[in-house]
């Protein structure tokens, strides 16, 4: 009876997983197909695209920061760096197979750390201006930069077992070592909360105050790109793995496309227009 592999598990793999190798249980690799081939190549594809799109994103945040050196600026980038490393992580697992450090990068900086970084960003801006709660925005910070040197101490020191991942697409389920997985939710709610709560309190906002409603389109569509991949990871729970490299293309263009049309310039006085089309979902107050 013909097994069909778990897409990316190299030769290199089989010979650390020996048990796989015996009896019945062995992988068959004749049931390969060109369809597979072609959903691989999409794959990949779909996984440089949003690796393009998320670094040219956070380029252009970059030379905003530089240009006006702020907390929220600086966060976004790192977290759009991490962004961009996890798809390019995830378009050289589709293009290459399996290999421990790719997959262990991948989950660090894109399953755990990068809604958390972004939704830090976002801390600093809805704070900004208010001398106490930006001290908690510190505290906030240095909890979260121990809280990611503990992940990573954490994810790279992680037992791991290939062959339990379903499909095509990395996910958690390589990870056999209690206690790692647990970490994800607790970073992902905590940026979540700040990342979409923040973009959807600013552009209700403008929208209230009927001001601004290029402001408000912006801030909505970065709100439902941030949970774009939240939901292709939902679906790989429920068998649809093909769709996760699509939302995070998805995602990264959203987000993308809402900070840059609500950066347009539309205020007439030039310092409120500047300090604005730096933060772009800093609502009018």
């Amino acid at each position: 009876m013909c097994r069909q592999q778990p897409y990316g598990v190299s030769a290199g793999c089989r010979a650390a997983f020996p048990s796989q190798r015996n009896g019945s249980a062995e992988p068959c690799w004749a049931c390969d197909n060109l369809t597979e081939l072609e959903e691989v190549s999409l794959d990949s594809a779909l996984s440089v695209v949003a690796a393009g799109v998320v670094f040219v994103f956070a380029a252009v945040v970059t030379v905003r920061w530089r240009q006006h050196p702020t907390w929220p600026l600086g966060l976004w980038g790192v977290g759009l760096l991490m962004y961009g490393v996890a798809a390019l992580m995830e378009a050289l697992f589709a293009i290459s197979g399996w290999h421990p450090a790719v997959f262990r990068t991948w989950y660090l900086v894109g399953a755990v750390l990068v809604a958390a970084w972004l939704g830090q960003g976002t801390v600093y801006l809805l704070v900004s201006g208010r001398v106490g709660r930006v001290r908690i925005a510190h505290l906030l910070l240095a909890l979260l930069v121990a809280g990611s040197l503990f992940a990573a101490a954490r994810v790279f020191s992680a037992d791991l077992d290939p062959l339990r991942m379903l499909g095509r697409e990395m996910s958690g389920d390589a990870i056999v070592t209690p206690g790692v997985r647990v970490l994800t939710p607790l970073f992902n709610v905590y940026g979540s909360l700040f990342l979409v709560g923040g973009a959807l309190y600013s552009g209700v906002a403008y929208l209230r105050r009927g001001r601004h409603r290029h402001r408000a389109i912006g801030n909505l569509l970065i709100a439902v790109g941030a949970m774009a991949p939240a939901l292709g990871g939902s679906l790989q729970r429920f068998g649809l793995a093909s769709l996760l490299a699509l939302s995070h293309l998805v995602g990264a263009v959203l987000m993308f496309a809402g900070f840059l049309y609500s950066s347009r310039p539309e205020d007439s006085n030039p310092a409120t227009r500047s300090r604005r089309s730096l933060h772009p979902n800093m609502p009018t107050r």
